[in-house]
């Protein structure tokens, strides 16, 4: 893909769209002020500049000073915080907060990263906002609280992005947060919050589509399986374990004589997120298991697995899938043993919060769930592998 220009207003010189990972996160440049105190939100150029669905649904926004109540999931009512209004209705900067569950997880942590600036960036444009991240390091939910918390008691945020550790660990703080009047989105994670917008894929739905990716490549190439292995990093988790389901649900309901080594609910494998140790549980798992003829991480621990089957002697015998994207999953797939990677936008996930947080603010618009995955396979590697060089500074 490449940058294209896009005429916005007479305040915008140019649009520049940056693709990340199969969808394009926009980078205005303005000459002006998009946004003056007691003028209307720009909801329709604002829509243009993030390129993402959902906030074009109005042409134009409300007037700020008439953000009304909304009902959330458990049927209680949301009121904005009147020190939130005030603040909004005379200019004044709001004070964005994202949290997200660690800054030191491999690939994960930079690119949620990139994504954080480059929305703050773009918001900036549209309206007065002041940006600030939080990630315990190492990661761990006692202190994700703990953060989020601290800037609760001192008044530091008017509007929340969370990252969850798990689907309910964070529940607590982010109805704690909503019951004072402060807008809180959820990403990355499907949760049992109260929250406004949980923006990320159902993993459910991500397993099913993982299996249609897969039988559409046999079909494609001819190829035919009956052994699998559905894996993760940890299979404890919610997400883990129903896109593992719906993988196999997909998979049973074509191949009804495919057989399961490992899954959701039968002999889970759970081969950790360290790449070492990864390596070692699908080297072992292909030692113990000369029937298996593909394994399907529901993580970042695809490029391992593929790694292992190569240093087997296993290539063209044995196939592998995986979430997300790094070098090695794209030289798996270059290769033909990783079959795709399954994008879900981590850098997506990230620039969500400053989009929907501003967005509503400024209109009382609540941003809807729109996100889904990328499949990257042969057909789109070398776009994949430039946009993804172009996210992460790499060159290879």
């Amino acid at each position: 893909m490449e940058g294209r220009k896009m005429s916005r207003s007479k305040n915008v010189k140019r649009l520049v769209v940056v693709p990340i990972l199969g969808t394009a996160l926009a980078l205005t440049q303005l000459s002006g002020s998009a946004f003056a105190a007691g003028a209307k939100f720009d909801l329709a150029g604002f829509a243009k500049a993030f390129n993402t669905a959902g906030y074009d649904q109005v042409a134009d926004g409300l007037n700020r000073a008439d953000i009304p109540p909304l009902t959330l999931a458990d049927g209680s009512t949301f009121r904005l915080s009147k020190k939130i209004s005030d603040k909004i209705k005379a200019g004044k900067a709001f004070n964005y907060v994202e949290s997200i569950q660690s800054n030191g997880i491999a690939l994960f942590s930079p690119q949620y990263m990139i994504g954080y600036k480059a929305s703050c960036n773009i918001a900036k444009k549209f309206g007065p906002i002041n940006c600030k991240e939080v990630a315990p390091n190492p990661a761990g939910p006692t202190q994700q609280v703990a953060q989020i918390q601290a800037l609760l008691n001192t008044g530091q945020i008017d509007c929340l992005s969370i990252e969850p550790t798990d689907s309910n660990s964070l529940t607590d703080i982010t109805n704690a947060a909503m019951k004072k009047g402060i807008p809180v989105f959820t990403v990355g994670v499907s949760t049992n919050g109260n929250e406004f917008t949980n923006w990320t894929q159902i993993p459910d739905k991500e397993g099913l589509f993982a299996a249609k990716t897969l039988l559409a490549w046999m079909k494609k190439t001819g190829t035919e399986l009956t052994v699998f292995s559905a894996t993760g990093g940890d299979t404890t988790q919610y997400w883990a374990q129903n896109r593992m389901a719906g993988f196999e649900k997909g998979i049973k309901a074509a191949i009804p004589n495919a057989v399961f080594i490992n899954s959701a609910s039968s002999n889970q494998l759970n081969v950790s997120y360290d790449p070492a140790t990864t390596y070692d549980a699908y080297k072992a798992l292909l030692a113990g298991q000369p029937k298996l003829q593909f394994i399907l991480s529901v993580d970042i621990g695809a490029e391992h697995a593929t790694r292992a089957v190569h240093d087997a002697g296993l290539d063209g015998k044995v196939f592998t899938m995986g979430w997300n994207v790094s070098k090695g999953q794209l030289d798996g797939i270059e290769a033909g043993t990783q079959v795709a990677a399954l994008d879900q936008g981590w850098a997506q996930q990230s620039a969500f919060g400053a989009a929907a947080c501003m967005a509503y603010l400024h209109t009382g618009r609540v941003a809807p769930n729109t996100q889904h995955l990328i499949p990257i396979s042969k057909s789109n590697l070398d776009a994949a592998r430039v946009a993804f060089n172009k996210l992460t500074g790499a060159n290879n």
